[in-house]
């Protein structure tokens, strides 16, 4: 071992100069100056260190047995405790700190610590494991001051040095900062924290292989969860919890061989423990701070630092990450009753929607089916809740990618709207009430249906025009009719399942049809669907019969004229409703030569129902309206116009022994189509002959217009019989007029009169069944070209 000498300064005791023996040696096992040394050998209690056993005799040191038992002490390595004897990195961290700790780093010692970190990276490892021992010795002895000093020095090394050798040195950092963490002094946790946070925004240019966060996921997530008795303090372990989480998320989530922080056993803990702090935003929006601490607290409020950390995490999710990530959420909203009051839930799954790369929305969307379909023996209350919250994920999902899920969706939430029929009708989950099961209360879960039904309009609104017809079918199949492929349930409680099965399918189509744009009506209502539709129009429950008439009108109406016939009225100037009129298309000539007789078989059919009620007129009259302004020409209003005098005549002849309110209904309803008829044809003898007998009627008989029968209460005449012919709409008069401006005078001439079939039924309809085999009848003989021969024949007298 090389040894030098040099003269020796003054001790600390005030001893003279002599010569000192400085040996170089390598890394020495001291703990620090001052301290008595490791070893076989420990000072006597006389003496504090080497220097000072050396240093017992004044004067010249005696070369030859000092000098012996110097050798012999270096040898042994008590030397390592001399200050002059240490390794220099030690040395160099020993300088960083001052003798009084509240006069903070040293900084020109620290700017040398550094440089010869920098120069020396080799020994990175080595200052930083010295560092972790001085901070776990100083922790201990809660000398505090020199624990933040430790951790600062340890922080500007960190920002100072990219090497290869950082990796070793970061081991020894993580390790102190795990110790802060374990403390449970707040301020500590808090400098850890810091320090971890400034460790994650640094970028490695070497990947850590067996690096591990487990720890501080655990330990951060333990912070967000804080219960300190002090609010302030609570809020800063909050606050650093949520940012330990966002570190460990960014410096593990771009890392491939940190893959592991997606697994369910971390998301399990980070994404509870940021929702956890999500939950309380409204708690700390009620605490009303002062103006000039307003911004302070809005800036440290964990709530936003807890949605910022989560919409970061969820962008840096990967397609085979969004499940692990998502199962959390239900998972938490579930144990905390969340799905209730469903703000909550409703404002995470938009803060996922809009976190998430788009392309991955589908995944979300099929996590709520599914976790819907784990929860369908739930209360109606939680069923309602996820319902609500698919409806705002499937509206944000629609405008980027729903993936194949778009039939599975709706598939999903038609299986719930049975299920939820079935709870209501039976009381239970079970299908029987029994000794303890749970009694479902009825309104809750209409209130169930309700939220589905509008799940399901709002989602089909954002589809395109294709995948909204494929929506629209798909739903129209799943309506229970009596035919080979649709059996029915027999009994009281069978009838009244498939009833308020058709009204909430047909609910939900009425959904899906409101705003429903296409040019082409073969494509909007291709023969299938328009069979299956109408077969229901001809049942005898009102409700199911209205819905119908309403899904017609949403299907015709492409301009948006709709509410301008809500109300039924004779007004002398339709220019006042502001009508959108476009020309018929040849598409739609098509659609109308091959469905025209059965939409008026229907509408003819209609009318003539005992049941009917002011909102069945106020549908019928939008629906011959809407097909007068959207699919007519010549010859369409030429059949309407007979289609409305043949209503005319049911009122008059009273074959089918209507109520009075029912008889004045059907004349008010012809009054009011002739009257907008009339002015659309602008052919001034035909208005002049409508507007003649509405003022007749004004004057003799105001029961017969809407102003007097469509109001709250109608003002009805007790007798019908005998009405005269001046106040009724005369087809010869009509023909004549008509027959003048070039429209079909002859086909004016015949009345419109249903198939015998129609006619026949109409006193013999009992069930939907005898319905249903009726109209499989028709349709079977109303193919487009059967219909050309039965208008031959009909038209062949008048033109022969």
């Amino acid at each position: 071992m090389p040894l030098s000498l040099t003269p020796k300064q003054k001790t600390r005791s005030g001893k003279g100069k002599g010569l000192e023996c400085v040996p170089v040696v390598g890394d020495a096992q001291c703990r620090g100056p001052g301290t008595l040394g490791e070893g076989p050998f420990c000072f006597p209690p006389g003496f504090g260190s080497l220097r000072a056993a050396l240093a017992w005799s004044p004067g010249p040191l005696s070369l030859p047995g000092r000098l012996r038992s110097w050798v012999f002490l270096a040898i042994t390595g008590v030397c390592g405790c001399c200050g002059a004897l240490r390794p220099r990195y030690k040395r160099l961290v020993d300088n960083i700190f001052p003798e009084d700790p509240e006069d903070g780093l040293v900084k020109t010692n620290m700017e040398k610590l550094t440089f010869y970190a920098l120069s020396a990276p080799e020994k990175l490892d080595r200052i930083g494991a010295y560092l972790s021992e001085r901070l776990i010795r100083d922790v201990g002895r809660h000398r505090y001051g020199y624990v933040c000093i430790a951790m600062e020095a340890l922080d500007q090394l960190l920002m100072a040095c990219h090497c290869q050798s950082i990796n070793l040195f970061v081991e020894s950092f993580l390790k102190m900062v795990a110790k802060l963490l374990e403390s449970e002094k707040p301020n500590l946790q808090i400098l850890g924290t810091n320090s971890f946070v400034k460790f994650a925004n640094i970028e490695e240019d070497t990947p850590s292989y067996h690096r591990s966060y487990d720890f501080f996921v655990s330990r951060f997530s333990e912070m967000c969860h804080s219960s300190h008795d002090d609010m302030e303090i609570k809020t800063k372990i909050r606050m650093s919890g949520i940012k330990g989480l966002q570190g460990v998320v960014r410096k593990t989530v771009n890392d491939e061989l940190q893959a592991n922080i997606w697994d369910p056993q971390h998301m399990d803990k980070i994404v509870p423990s940021l929702l956890f702090n999500l939950q309380h935003v409204e708690e700390a929006e009620s605490r009303s701070p002062s103006p000039l601490q307003a911004p302070e607290k809005e800036k440290e409020n964990p709530a936003e630092l807890a949605e910022r950390c989560l919409r970061e995490l969820l962008g840096r999710a990967a397609f085979g990450n969004i499940k692990n990530a998502i199962k959390p959420v239900l998972i938490h909203l579930d144990n905390h009753s969340l799905w209730e009051p469903k703000v909550f839930a409703i404002r995470c799954f938009k803060i996922i929607m809009y976190s998430i790369q788009p392309q991955h929305s589908h995944l979300v969307i099929q996590q709520l089916l599914s976790h819907l379909d784990a929860n369908s023996r739930s209360a109606a209350t939680v069923r309602a809740g996820i319902v609500e919250v698919l409806s705002e994920a499937a509206v944000i999902a629609a405008t980027g990618s729903v993936g194949p899920t778009v039939l599975e969706m709706f598939n999903t939430l038609l299986r719930q709207l049975r299920l939820s029929i079935d709870y209501a009708l039976t009381g239970s989950y079970d299908g029987a009430i029994s000794l303890g099961t749970k009694i479902i209360k009825e309104h809750e879960e209409r209130m169930f249906q309700e939220a589905v039904i509008k799940t399901i309009g709002s989602f089909a609104s954002t589809l395109p025009t294709y995948q909204r017809s494929e929506v629209i079918l798909f739903i129209m199949s799943k309506v229970p009719l009596p035919s080979l492929h649709h059996p029915m349930e027999t009994g009281k409680t069978g009838e009244n399942r498939n009833r308020l099965t058709q009204i909430m399918l047909l609910k939900s189509l009425l959904q899906v049809s409101t705003g429903f744009q296409c040019n082409n009506m073969m494509s909007a209502l291709p023969s299938n669907f328009l069979d299956r539709l109408l077969s229901t129009a001809l049942m005898e429950d009102a409700e199911i019969r209205l819905f119908v008439l309403e899904i017609l009108i949403s299907f015709i109406d492409r301009h948006g004229n709709r509410h301008k016939f809500s109300t039924i009225s004779t007004l002398s100037d339709i220019s006042v409703l502001k009508l959108k009129v476009d020309k018929c298309s040849r598409q739609d000539t098509v659609f109308m030569k091959k469905h025209s007789q059965q939409l008026y078989r229907h509408i003819y059919l209609s009318c003539k129902e005992e049941t009917n009620i002011q909102k069945h007129y106020e549908a019928l009259y939008g629906l011959l309206a809407l097909i007068s302004i959207e699919l007519a020409n010549e010859e369409v209003v030429v059949d309407l116009i007979r289609l409305v005098l043949a209503v005319q005549d049911v009122a008059q002849v009273n074959e089918e022994n209507l109520p009075v309110y029912n008889r004045c209904a059907l004349y008010a309803l012809g009054a009011a189509y002739l009257n907008l008829i009339s002015q659309l044809t602008t052919v001034p003898a035909f208005c002049q002959h409508i507007h003649e007998v509405i003022e007749t009627r004004k004057k003799e008989a105001p029961y017969m217009l809407p102003e007097d029968v469509f109001v709250e209460r109608p003002r009805l005449s007790q007798n019908l019989d005998g009405v005269v012919i001046e106040l009724l709409f005369r087809q010869s008069k009509i023909s004549e007029v008509l027959g003048g401006s070039g429209y079909n005078s002859d086909r004016l001439c015949l009345p419109y009169i249903p198939q015998l079939t129609d006619e026949d039924r109409l006193s013999k309809r009992k069930s939907i069944g005898e319905t249903i085999s009726l109209q499989v009848e028709v349709e079977s003989r109303n193919s487009p070209e059967k219909e050309e021969v039965s208008v031959l024949n009909i038209l062949g007298p008048a033109l022969a």
